[in-house]
């Protein structure tokens, strides 16, 4: 071989052939590791990311290379900042998001002083544990399957750990890992269809819409300049109506909070006086229905929030196991407790309706209320509109519709991007920009129609939606959150009023929804992939995820309850999940028993024969090492009992043919030795036992 044949570079895979065993199993072991706190990155803080990560590459080059651990005085300095830096994070190490935070760099932290395997097994307990934090945040398909995989990278770890002689590949350790996975399957379903359920363990109310599209308990109008579309689903609504009855796409409105005071910048509910669980009900609901019931089953994203989204409007409360709710005075229906899990209930709802008082009350004039100094030019306009006699003649409709008309006609258009807007939002909405998304024409044509002295107010929530073809459901996301108005009229209450939709009809009535710009990403699929294979991709993918929401995460106590109901229990309670729950359990410890007891008789019953007679040997006083075969046996056997073990000599001899003679000699079966065994004329100390 030449010398330049012999530095030729060698390829990734030659490398880790060669590397020691020990740096392949921990090489593996952070991959692992690195494959489970991978989804955490969205929700921890930078620096713990940073942190996290500069660890785990730390011991790799330290595994690589070969070189000596850090020393404990370091690791103990790495530990206090750690521990500082979430302390200053989240003012505590307790809760959710700090112990999470804290568990992540603990985990990595410790990969530093892997010295033994009981330092691998404590990392491989903390990761199963960091495994499991990552369903706190999100317990979609995508990331089940992500930590299924994380599963068996954990277990096929572990189980490599146990493998001490030699170099085992993974490939064997993965494969005893997957028959672990597989023989415990069983007992995890039983656990899943049977172990009463609980509520979520904890959920904490955020609003971080701020610059998104979304629904949000407020709405400060002006302080966002461009505003991203999120396609995150909202929920899920199949109607249960055939479809030629199936509401009309004008008619998808999906009620949320209803905001009716103005500060000037932003508008807001007025919890003081509408909060219904306190018995405060202001305005009375006082709603009234007409036509046949639209009825639908809702599945609901967790939202962090009270809101229980139906489709205006909805008499009767929802249909939610496990929850109290009430109408609010404005429509709107609350839970007793914050939305933090996917949650599915049936509703039905009355597209014809009216509601609120339909006479005028001191309340309602309140509603017509602005702040002094608020919009000097909308409302001088307003009032001189008020003022015009075919308008006066027409009262209020007549109002609406010219603010309506003066939308269409007047050169105003509907964006993501208006820009920033200044403390008098409407002026520059109505006379200046004249472009804006939702909330900037509600919010200005609410604003002008108060001007004018008439109650009216803004109502949030979600509009439209996409049908998926693949399961019939209609999906809604945060991006069609929408703002409308309500308009009180004299003798018919409120009146429900989308000033978008003339600016924009596209968005209200079609479903057309404006586009975000499309990443570099985006661009490249989109010349691979045409819409219609991508939109025929998305609908697969929604309709599987869907289908993990209605029979895994929506499995709840009352379908619990109801599948012991099918099981003939006519009154069934939790306490019938833990006794049967309780049954199975046992019933699977009696057949890993029966199972070992099995397995150990049937492996290397030659060996456990030959182990037999050595104990009765020893019985009888004759102590023979483990290690001795049976022909060394049979010769002891006939120096200590002599000519009376004859036989027992005999059968060793046969004993040792059935192991090592070769295939084509003639040997007696293991059952015959075996039943013989029994009839040997054992020495009589051993006889007499």
């Amino acid at each position: 071989m030449n010398a330049t044949a012999s530095h030729q570079p060698t390829s990734l895979r030659q490398t880790l052939a060669t590397l020691p065993r020990d740096a392949r199993d921990t090489l593996f072991m952070l991959g692992v590791i690195a494959w489970v706190i991978a989804p955490q990155i969205a929700q921890l803080p930078w620096w713990a990311s940073s942190l996290a990560a500069g660890f785990l590459l730390w011991r790799g080059v330290l595994s690589w290379q070969g070189g000596p651990l850090p020393q404990r005085w370091l690791l103990l300095v790495a530990v206090v900042v750690a521990t500082g830096a979430t302390l200053l994070t989240y003012r505590t190490i307790l809760g959710r998001d700090a112990g999470v935070t804290l568990i992540v760099l603990l985990l990595t932290l410790k990969t530093l002083e892997l010295r033994a395997r009981r330092d691998a097994l404590v990392v491989f307990f903390l990761g199963f544990f960091t495994l499991l934090s990552n369903f706190f945040f999100s317990q979609s398909l995508l990331t089940a399957v992500a930590m299924l995989i994380a599963l068996m990278g954990l277990l096929t770890a572990l189980v490599n750990a146990h493998m001490p002689v030699g170099r085992p590949p993974l490939l064997l350790a993965l494969r005893t890992a997957g028959t672990m996975a597989l023989l415990g399957a069983p007992i995890m379903l039983a656990l899943f269809m049977f172990f009463p359920r609980m509520a979520p363990l904890w959920g904490l109310p955020s609003d971080a819409l701020t610059g998104r599209s979304g629904l949000s308990g407020t709405m400060e109008v002006g302080n966002v300049a461009k505003l991203a579309l999120d396609d995150s689903v909202v929920m899920r609504v199949r109607f249960d109506t055939p479809a030629q009855k199936a509401p009309a796409a004008s008619q998808l409105y999906f009620r949320g909070p209803v905001l009716s005071e103005f500060d000037g910048r932003q508008w807001r509910a007025p919890a003081s006086r509408h909060d219904p669980w306190a018995g405060q009900w202001g305005l009375p609901a006082n709603l009234r229905v007409q036509g046949e019931p639209v009825r639908y089953t809702v599945t609901l994203e967790p939202h962090q929030r009270p809101w229980l989204l139906v489709m205006e409007a909805a008499k009767d409360k929802p249909a939610l196991n496990g929850f109290q709710s009430v109408m609010s005075p404005d429509l709107q229906w609350l839970s007793n407790r914050p939305i933090t899990d996917v949650v599915r209930y049936a509703a039905e709802s009355y597209p014809q309706f009216e509601h609120g008082p339909t006479r005028l009350t001191p309340a309602l004039q309140a509603m017509s209320a602005l702040p002094s100094t608020s919009n000097p030019r909308t409302v001088a306009w307003a009032q001189q509109l008020r003022a015009d006699p075919t308008i006066a003649a027409g009262g209020t409709p007549a109002l609406v519709a010219a603010l309506l008309a003066h939308l269409k006609t007047g050169g105003y258009s509907y964006t993501l991007e208006p820009g920033l807007y200044g403390q008098h939002s409407a002026d520059e909405f109505w006379f200046d920009r004249k472009a804006g998304f939702c909330e900037h024409i509600a919010s200005s044509f609410v604003i002008a129609l108060r001007a004018a002295g008439v109650p009216a107010r803004i109502v949030t929530g979600y509009q439209g939606g996409d049908l998926n073809n693949v399961d019939g459901y209609w999906t809604v996301r945060q991006s069609d959150a929408h703002a409308w108005a309500e308009v009180w009229q004299e003798g018919r209450g409120w009146v429900r009023v989308d000033p978008t939709g003339s600016v924009a009809p596209g968005r209200v009535g079609l479903f057309q929804r404006l586009a975000a710009p499309q990443g570099i990403l985006g661009a490249a699929v989109g010349t691979m992939i045409s819409p219609g294979m991508a939109q025929q991709l998305r609908a697969i993918w929604e309709a599987t995820n869907n289908h993990w929401n209605q029979w895994v995460l929506n499995y709840t106590q009352s379908r619990q309850l109801d599948l012991l109901k099918t099981l003939g229990f006519s009154a069934p309670s939790w306490q019938d999940l833990v006794r049967i729950l309780a049954s199975l359990l046992g019933v699977a410890a009696l057949l890993g028993a029966a199972w070992t007891l099995w397995e150990r008789r049937q492996h290397n019953p030659w060996l456990r024969l030959l182990q037999r007679t050595r104990q009765r040997l020893a019985q009888a006083g004759l102590q023979l090492p483990d290690s001795t075969p049976p022909r060394a046996i049979a010769a002891q056997v006939q120096a200590h009992f002599g000519d009376p073990a004859q036989p027992l000599c005999a059968w060793l001899l046969e004993l040792e043919q059935l192991r090592y003679a070769p295939a084509a000699q003639a040997t007696p079966s293991l059952r015959e030795l075996q039943r013989r065994w029994r009839q040997l004329p054992w020495p009589a100390a051993v006889r007499s036992s």
